[in-house]
């Protein structure tokens, strides 16, 4: 087992990378590290959760020279929700080197506040290729000294149609560069972008390990009328306290989550009807336990990375095998164990034979669980609250945990996520202490100013 003390790091990355807690290397890690800090291309296949950002984010930062202020590293990603997880990431290991300037620069926010962002050049800038092609057009975006280009789940973004503006940008990035591909595959057509994109690269793929991720899958066999029934059955067990709920058609998941709620159970929908602010506002309070159901859409699904996924529960089986095996890789995390569950119809059989081809064994069916009055849904154990400040107020989840710990007098174990984003800062509060947070913070002031806070 590699270390991360192993490796040559300036004491200020060294310093991140010891505040993080980061001790052993993941495979992808002990693999990628060593050729990445030299300098080399490197094309990896790696998948969400295997500890790749850290990899290429040691590699953006390790070449960065913070006294020049012009663009040097550019990470493209397929999702904006990918692209804020890679930006944090780069954010929390850099963040004992001084003065750098990190931008997130993806589709569905305004460009005119990203266009204002850039007229000070950035250090690092991670993106989507749309919105990245779009503010180099503009000419808002120089990549003449550009020397790391990381492109982070390719196939993805492949899929996603994103292939022509890749090449545009990777044709307008100085030849001289190092270029990091990582892909969950080792497709044709991403051989080609490497071909295309990369010099004399080296080759990293980490084999599956005995400790890879067990998932327990099961299909149940139903009427369409009893869905609801059994979806409520399993989402009442007492070992789901979170669900991720697919569906095929968002009209299905707005009115499944009406269902739910009816029910008693503290759902949220996410599917392509939403605007940008609105779906990330579904995600936070999904991620920080103020839900406990996330009823998805396939589309609206991608780049989602929550941690701790005990079940996934298609509640249509998917278009095709290759996108039922994304969702049901949503659960089992970091080596833990996870649960799928599909409900079959009988106008769904030859979309289940497709997944059992796919997958090359027989599936296991077992009976619709038995519905019980007294089993109750789980509630929520968080509410979450908005603060109308955020990182250009200078405000820090140091600064509201003091807030809510000393004036307001919660206990720190009430306080749970906080996420601070440009403008605002959400904070996830245990439900019996939510009235005293919301008082408090109303009342009160965070770093000596008085702020707007309302619940989400």
């Amino acid at each position: 087992m590699q270390t991360f003390s192993s490796l040559t790091l300036s004491p200020a990355l060294a310093q991140g990378v010891a505040a993080l807690g980061y001790a052993d290397m993941t495979p992808i890690q002990a693999s990628s590290l060593e050729p990445i800090l030299s300098g080399r291309d490197v094309i990896a296949q790696a998948q969400t959760g295997s500890g790749k950002t850290a990899a290429f984010a040691l590699g953006l930062l390790a070449r960065l020279n913070a006294d020049a202020t012009q663009l040097q590293g550019l990470v493209l990603c397929p999702t904006r929700e990918l692209a804020e997880q890679v930006s944090g990431e780069i954010r929390r290991l850099g963040r004992f080197i001084p003065n750098v300037k990190l931008l997130t620069l993806c589709g569905g926010k305004p460009i005119r506040a990203q266009l204002a962002s850039l007229e000070h050049e950035p250090h690092l800038v991670v993106g989507t290729p749309g919105r990245i092609l779009d503010l180099y057009r503009r000419e808002a975006l120089s990549f003449a000294n550009v020397s790391t280009f990381v492109l982070d789940e390719a196939d993805r973004m492949l899929d996603m149609g994103f292939n022509d503006d890749i090449s545009l940008i990777s044709k307008a990035i100085p030849e001289l560069r190092q270029t990091l591909l990582f892909s969950a595959t080792y497709s044709k057509e991403i051989r080609s972008i490497s071909k295309r994109f990369q010099r004399d690269a080296v080759s990293v793929s980490v084999a599956p390990s005995a400790d890879q991720p067990v998932i327990e899958q099961a299909f149940i066999d139903v009427s369409a009328a009893q869905k609801l029934a059994v979806l409520n059955s399993l989402l009442c067990k007492a070992e789901f306290d979170v669900a991720l709920v697919f569906c095929n058609m968002k009209t299905t998941a707005r009115l499944l989550v009406d269902q739910l709620v009816a029910l008693g159970h503290g759902a949220l929908a996410l599917h392509g009807d939403l605007e940008q602010h609105e779906r990330d506002e579904v995600l936070i309070q999904f991620s920080n336990r103020s839900a406990t159901v996330l009823v998805a859409t396939d589309v609206a699904a991608r780049g989602l990375d929550i941690k701790e996924m005990p079940v996934v529960i298609n509640y249509d089986v998917a278009n095709d095998a290759q996108t039922h095996l994304h969702r049901i890789g949503r659960t089992a995390r970091a080596g833990s164990k996870g649960h799928a569950f599909t409900l079959c119809v009988p106008s769904e059989s030859a979309r289940v034979i497709a997944i059992e081809v796919e997958q090359n064994a027989p599936l296991q069916w077992i009976d619709a669980p038995a519905a019980n009055a007294d089993t109750k849904p789980a509630k929520a154990q968080m509410r979450t609250l908005i603060i109308d400040g955020g990182r250009q107020q200078k405000l820090r989840p140091g600064d509201l945990l003091g807030a809510l710990t000393g004036d307001a007098g919660l206990p720190a174990h009430a306080i749970g996520k906080i996420d601070i984003q440009a403008r605002r800062a959400y904070v996830a509060i245990s439900t019996s202490a939510f009235a005293q947070a919301m008082g408090a913070l109303r009342n009160g002031k965070i770093k000596g100013r008085k702020f707007r806070v309302r619940t989400l």
